[in-house]
């Protein structure tokens, strides 16, 4: 087995657990391969294993690996994509921040999710991801997000209106802050903070949420994820925001967004022991009573 291992920097709390990653890949004999960047960052911070390799994009990725650990947080997590793209390669992270929905790995269960990884003890969930199209071509290559497309106004001197559109029929114009198209696995980020629902990473739908809407009767809305969503913007300002998860364009009010579910899904590793409703529960402490917290 050969496993990549992509990171951030961090600081001198993280450093041991980052030294108990690649002392259990070493201690089980795994190829290991990391990413060019986090490699220089850590080269004199952590003991790494003999005849290790780098690697530094898509290529040099797809051809070297058979799982990809993220080490970090959710965030981290998401810029693997740029990475996996359509290889199919799955991803399992070990979550270093602080939430972790994606990142679900404990810092303290390290040993046991390589041991897991190396007997096969896991299951794939598939997870679909938005493509987000524009006369600009915005994010290039890269125009994909596993959590959502946010379109979201420049400044704060005045609201946008964003008139929607879904397989060219007209859906609503929102008078607020912004728009959310989340996916299933981002119904647990931003969409949930504005007040979306809660989606299994199974169903086949997408959630458009408004971001602080003028109109209190406009409510998030869930769609099938079948169709293809188009958006014009007017605003005061000559221009707005379109943000492809972490990556941020400034666009021009002129130009008309599309967003579509991707040609292609990612794969996440979920351990035997987990499901989504542990995830849920244990991050949102679900059954616990929270009175005294």
């Amino acid at each position: 087995m050969k496993i990549a291992i992509y990171g951030r920097e961090f600081n001198n709390s993280v450093l041991p657990f980052v030294q108990d990653v690649f002392d259990a890949l070493q201690e089980y004999g795994i190829e290991t391969i990391v990413h060019q960047d986090y490699h220089e960052f850590i080269e004199d911070k952590v003991k790494l294993p003999p005849g290790m390799t780098t690697f530094c994009d898509h290529p040099g990725l797809c051809n070297n690996a058979d799982v990809l650990i993220s080490l970090g947080g959710d965030g981290t997590l998401l810029d693997t994509l740029a990475l996996v793209r359509d290889s199919g390669i799955p991803v399992i992270g070990i979550n270093f921040g602080r939430l972790g929905f994606l990142a679900s790995i404990n810092k303290n269960e390290i040993k046991n999710a390589i041991q897991a990884l190396v007997n096969q003890e896991y299951s794939l969930d598939k997870r679909t991801l938005l493509n987000v199209e524009s006369k600009h071509h915005l994010f290039g290559e890269e125009n994909f997000a596993l959590n959502d497309i946010t379109i979201h106004r420049r400044d704060n001197t005045a609201m946008m209106i964003i008139h929607a559109y879904m397989n060219d029929e007209f859906i609503n114009s929102y008078w607020a802050d912004g728009l959310i198209i989340a996916t299933p696995t981002g119904s647990t980020a931003y969409s949930l903070s504005c007040g979306g629902p809660i989606i299994f990473p199974s169903a086949q739908n997408f959630v458009i949420t408004p971001i602080a809407p003028h109109n209190l009767n406009v409510r998030p809305v869930i769609i099938p994820d079948d169709v293809s969503l188009r958006f014009e913007v007017e605003a005061r300002s000559t221009k707005f925001l379109v943000s492809c998860d972490s990556r941020t364009a400034t666009v021009d009010r002129s130009v008309k967004i599309t967003v579509n579910k991707a040609a292609f899904h990612v794969n996440l590793i979920r351990l035997h022991n987990e499901s989504y409703l542990t995830t849920l529960r244990n991050k949102l402490l679900w059954g616990i009573d929270t009175r005294n917290y």
